[in-house]
């Protein structure tokens, strides 16, 4: 397909942002509503691939119908020159996968701040019923200001449609970011994106996977068997207890995981970089969390104060403000024996005041009865 056509009579394509084994994206100008989209348009060796053309339908109504900061949003979908084609809102920014090998690591500071966002764009799927399936930093877009999108839902699965025992003999997915339960062909779960998430996080601590083969066979059978390597062997400035909160996510079990992003991303809101934590106290920090009502909550941007709230379908899970500070006094901190002694004096000097009244009109009643 050549640059600067216009698909659908409506977007005019500029420039190719990148490419995959299935679909090719472009930056294009929407010539209605004179505004800058992306275009991800299907090979046309898929598009008259029944199955794929499924694939790519279920990316754009999953995505379609989620709506927040840190996820891209989807504005249409349809078919023109025999192709297959999603325009999504377009993000100025580089894929995560590129910053890792550019950068090679991440600071620690930096990774929490990028990966809270991520956890809140992938939480807020989970209450609307979406587990995304294929989490890697491919599919996440990291802006000028550091602001972290979520994209790509193509192999997302509907929680409903999910039965515990269901096994499939064809595995989805990417093979250095999958979880064991996907490695093995059985069900999917929020816990499962959890496991992504940890692998995304270990790469951007320890500037490598914590798993390598020459096959996604092999892989797959290191995620279902291998102990992740100890993440100080790459990076000793990574506290223990960070390295706690990875090996949990990175549970082969996914009971023994956060059950979903919003919980991972809570723990990692209260997790003070160079704390002296001790492993105990960091699972008890886990346990602590696992345990709370969990609700929406807010993704703030080191550079744009300004706070943006997830709206969701379902408010089910807990609500915490991810900010760059360190130590935090939230809600759940609060000591409610505490006294407001500001309050307590104002109360006091209204009460003295509405006290010395009462005399002063006993003065004139009894005036007016005498009169």
């Amino acid at each position: 397909m050549s640059d600067n056509m216009i698909l659908n009579k409506r977007y005019q394509l500029e420039e190719r942002l990148g490419s995959g084994g299935m679909a090719v994206v472009y930056r294009a100008q929407d010539l209605m509503l004179e505004r800058y989209v992306a275009v991800k348009i299907l090979r046309e060796s898929y598009s008259a691939d029944s199955e794929f053309k499924q694939r790519f339908h279920q990316e754009a109504k999953a995505a379609a119908n989620l709506s927040h900061p840190n996820i891209i949003t989807i504005h249409d979908f349809g078919f023109d020159v025999g192709r297959l084609f999603i325009i999504m809102e377009y993000v100025p920014g580089t894929d995560l996968k590129s910053l890792l090998q550019q950068r090679g690591k991440f600071p620690v500071d930096e990774t929490i701040e990028l990966m809270i966002q991520a956890c809140a764009g992938i939480g807020y799927a989970h209450r609307a019923g979406l587990i995304h399936c294929d989490i890697k930093p491919h599919n996440m877009i990291i802006t000028p200001d550091k602001r972290l999108k979520v994209t790509d839902f193509g192999i997302a699965r509907a929680l409903a449609s999910i039965q515990p025992e269901e096994k499939t003999d064809i595995v989805w997915g990417s093979p250095q970011y999958f979880s064991p339960e996907q490695a093995a062909g059985n069900a999917p779960s929020p816990a499962s994106d959890v496991y992504s998430l940890g692998i995304v996080m270990y790469e951007m601590l320890a500037g490598q996977l914590p798993f390598n083969a020459a096959s996604a066979t092999e892989l797959a059978k290191l995620h279902r068997q291998a102990l992740p390597p100890s993440i100080h062997r790459y990076n000793p400035a990574v506290p223990r207890s960070l390295e706690q909160i990875i090996i949990k996510v990175l549970s082969k079990e996914p009971s023994a995981r956060y059950r979903t992003a919003d919980q991972l991303g809570r723990v990692l809101v209260h997790f003070t970089p160079h704390s002296k934590n001790t492993a105990a106290e960091t699972n008890a920090t886990v346990t602590k969390a696992s345990k709370r009502p969990v609700d929406q909550f807010t993704v703030l941007n080191k550079n744009d104060r300004t706070a943006q709230p997830a709206p969701h379908p379902k408010p089910v899970d807990p609500q915490f403000t991810p900010d760059q500070a360190a130590p935090r006094i939230s809600f759940y901190d609060k000591n409610p024996l505490s006294i407001d002694w500001i309050t307590t004096l104002l109360a006091l000097l209204a009460l003295t005041f509405v006290g010395g009244l009462i005399p002063f009109f006993l003065w004139i009643y009894f005036l007016l009865q005498n009169s």
